[in-house]
């Protein structure tokens, strides 16, 4: 018999994960046997294939169809793809430094564009090339604002035409319209929305332009209304703190998916434009126990994600402490210091990688180099680098050195905290505790939020009997 892969399964191997596939516009690889992946790789139309319980198997699962011989052809996306390099699904890209607005807390405000750099149409394709090689799947689009650059279209159509999809797209949503969202879906483009905003009264300030507010708000409701999914991300500090419920209750009403609150952490910049105005750790989870305690009391669909601390979920009336991310996996030393890093590499507008975007003003302040694709390859980065040593560090990595964290009774559910707060709080040791976890614990901030939310499920209890996680 002959058999064909479905449309919508390709696959791929690398080091290390030999035996995988994706699923068309799904972010993660998934494993296979090895002899599934043997046969699946001849499921080509052309090979003649004995039926047995394998095939009746993966007929049943939707991954092959029988067919008549050379009755069918694979996609160029669909063909088995041997990546010499380490697994790496997502890329975090950012196109462009360059922004139309001058916000107070970015480095890559619009007075400091001359400084910064832009993926040419000719390098931003040789890397799509180069990230198709390589096995990426899902690219987030950042800047500067990406949509400022003049061959954005030109660079989404690119992605999609490689078999590979935007999952994501990080807007201050200035150019948002109805043509520019009508194109976005003849490309077959529907990512997540990502749109900064940070509050009635408040973003025009913060965004350093006039008018930012506005724009914001009919980009986030312009996106719903034609079926995209919107999360805004809403930078709180203590001058715009009043505000946050407020808006969180007209971003509701708009149908706003999902609101990131972040903490406006210090930099050079910020500190410059709004010296005084940042939280202290405490204040900002003060801020975050009060606003969510004031959300649950009423009745919304949004969910919540505040910055290193809470994820809340009021239609499952239920949330989960950041700090406490080791309660959802097994413990184990092999696990990584950081899974989003370790499955998303950062590149910016001049080629430089890093673990994530939020440590890359302070790497680039520094002048900490972690690889740069436009001088190295994507590939190479990929296959040996620092970049890839620090990402692939682990648990276990961290306790060998820190023996804070080695001897802490919370190492098993913090997990080391986050490699970036630790970068920025030590003066760049990524191996360094995150004393923003430590204090989260210290100050009895898991019991805090757990009285606060009641009667909703916390999802990450620690169960102290046990010595050990639910």
């Amino acid at each position: 018999m002959y058999f064909i892969l479905s449309k919508n399964i390709a696959l791929r191997s690398w080091w290390l994960v030999p035996y995988a596939y994706y699923i068309k516009h799904d972010e993660m690889a998934h494993g296979l046997k090895k002899e599934e992946f043997e046969l699946l790789s001849l499921c080509d139309g052309l090979h003649d294939i004995e039926e047995s319980e394998l095939t009746k198997s993966l007929v049943e699962r939707r991954m092959i169809s029988p067919v008549e011989k050379g009755g069918a052809e694979l996609t160029e996306w669909q063909k088995p793809l041997v990546c010499d390099n380490r697994y790496m699904p997502h890329m975090n890209w950012m196109i462009t430094g360059k922004c139309n607005y001058n916000c107070l807390h970015c480095f890559n405000a619009k007075d400091n564009a001359p400084l910064q750099s832009e993926w040419t149409l000719d390098e931003a394709n040789a890397l799509l090339d180069e990230a198709q090689r390589s096995g990426i799947n899902a690219i987030l689009l950042t800047g500067g604002e990406p949509m400022a650059h003049k061959h954005f279209f030109e660079i989404v159509e690119g992605i999609f035409k490689r078999g590979m999809f935007v999952f994501e797209l990080n807007t201050n949503g200035f150019f948002i319209n109805q043509n520019a969202l009508d194109r976005l879906k003849q490309i077959g483009c529907d990512p997540l929305m990502k749109i900064s905003f940070d509050g009635i009264g408040f973003h025009d300030w913060m965004r350093n332009h006039k008018g930012a507010e506005e724009n914001a708000l009919n980009a986030i409701r312009l996106c719903k209304e034609n079926g995209f999914r919107v999360m805004v991300q809403m930078n709180i500090n203590r001058k715009n703190r009043e505000s946050v419920t407020k808006s969180l209750e007209c971003l509701d009403e708009i149908g706003v998916d999902r609101t990131r609150i972040i903490c406006t952490t210090e930099s050079t910049r910020w500190a410059e434009n709004a010296a005084g105005q940042s939280f202290t750790v405490p204040e900002y989870y003060d801020a975050c126990l009060e606003i969510a305690q004031g959300y649950i009391r009423g009745e919304h669909r949004m969910t919540l994600d505040f910055w290193q601390v809470l994820d809340l979920d009021p239609r499952g009336k239920s949330y989960r402490l950041s700090p406490l991310k080791g309660c959802l996996s097994r413990y184990r030393e092999s696990l990584p210091l950081c899974k989003g890093t370790r499955g998303m590499i950062a590149v910016a507008a001049d080629g430089e990688v890093y673990p994530c975007m939020q440590m890359s003003g302070w790497m680039k302040a520094h002048n900490v180099t972690f690889g740069n694709v436009k001088k190295d390859g994507l590939q190479s980065v990929l296959q040996s680098s620092a970049y890839l040593d620090t990402v692939c560090a682990t648990v276990g990595d961290m306790i060998k050195v820190n023996q804070k964290c080695a001897q802490c009774k919370h190492l098993k559910y913090c997990l080391c905290g986050c490699p970036a707060i630790s970068v920025l709080t030590s003066g760049g040791n990524f191996l360094s505790p995150d004393p923003w976890k430590c204090f989260f614990f210290e100050q009895g901030y898991v019991e805090k939020f757990e009285n606060s939310l009641v009667p909703y499920v916390n999802l990450t209890r620690i169960d102290e009997t046990q010595g050990d996680r639910k």
